[in-house]
C-alpha cells in the first residue's frame, strides 16, 4: 500500500502510487511504528532534494527514525514546494544552484544556510503554503517555474503552460487568469539566472 509520501507542486504530501524522479527531505516528521506522518509537516527549514540512488545505497522507506524520505514529480515540483538541490548527494547541482540564486538574486558569498532561511520565509505563511503575485506574464517566466490556478498546478516550460498531475503532465494549457507564482521568488530568479532543474519526461514531449 503506498505510503503518504508524495510532495505536490504546493508542498502538500499525499498518498499516490506513482513513483518520482527525487526524494529528499524536511526533517524527521514520521513515526517509523506505523510509518505515517506526524502532525507537523517540517521539523527543519532545510528542504532539500535527493537523488534516489547514491552509491548504491538503499533506505527503508520510514522504517527509522531518521529523515523521513519525501519523493517528487521531478525537480520543478520541488523547487516549487520550496526545497532546493542536496549539498551531499547534489553536490554539483547544489553549487549551481546557489551561483544561479546569488546572480539571480544580486547576492555574494551566500551559504546553503542563507538560502534556506529565505526560501523558510517564501514557501511558508503561518504554517500554509505561501503564494506570490505574478511580477511578470506567465509567458516570460523561466522554464521550470510553477503557478496556481483554480486549484489546479501548472508548469511553464518552452513557452508552454503544462498542468501537473502525480503521473506526469498533461498537454498544453490556454490563457490562465488570476494565476498565483508557486515557486519562491528568490527560486524563479535562480531559474532566470540559467538553473535548469530536471524535468519528467512528460514535460518534454
Amino acid at each position: 500500500m503506498p505510503l503518504q509520501n508524495r510532495v505536490t507542486p504546493t508542498g502538500d504530501i499525499i498518498v499516490t502510487p506513482h513513483r518520482g524522479l527525487f526524494t529528499g527531505n524536511r526533517g524527521i516528521i514520521h513515526d517509523p511504528a506505523t510509518k505515517t506522518l506526524l502532525k507537523r509537516r517540517w521539523s527543519s527549514p532545510a528542504w532539500i532534494t535527493c537523488l534516489c540512488e547514491f552509491r548504491g545505497w538503499r533506505r527503508p522507506v520510514m522504517a527509522r527514525r531518521s529523515w523521513t524520505e519525501l519523493f517528487f514529480l521531478d525537480e520543478a515540483t520541488a523547487l516549487a514546494a520550496g526545497h532546493r538541490p542536496c549539498f551531499f548527494c547534489r553536490r554539483d547541482d547544489a553549487k549551481r544552484f546557489r551561483a544561479a540564486w546569488e546572480k539571480g538574486n544580486r547576492l555574494h558569498d551566500v551559504r546553503m544556510h542563507d538560502i534556506d532561511e529565505v526560501l523558510h520565509r517564501e514557501r511558508l505563511d503561518h504554517g500554509r503554503k505561501r503564494l506570490h503575485e505574478l511580477v511578470m506574464p506567465i509567458e516570460q517566466l523561466p522554464d521550470g517555474a510553477m503557478v496556481l490556478q483554480s486549484e489546479a498546478s501548472f508548469l511553464v516550460t518552452r513557452g508552454r503552460v503544462l498542468r501537473w498531475s502525480p503521473a506526469g503532465y498533461a498537454g498544453a494549457q490556454g490563457r490562465l487568469d488570476n494565476a498565483k507564482l508557486l515557486t519562491p521568488p528568490s527560486t524563479v530568479r535562480a531559474l532566470s539566472a540559467g538553473y535548469q532543474p530536471r524535468l519528467h519526461p512528460t514535460a518534454l514531449g
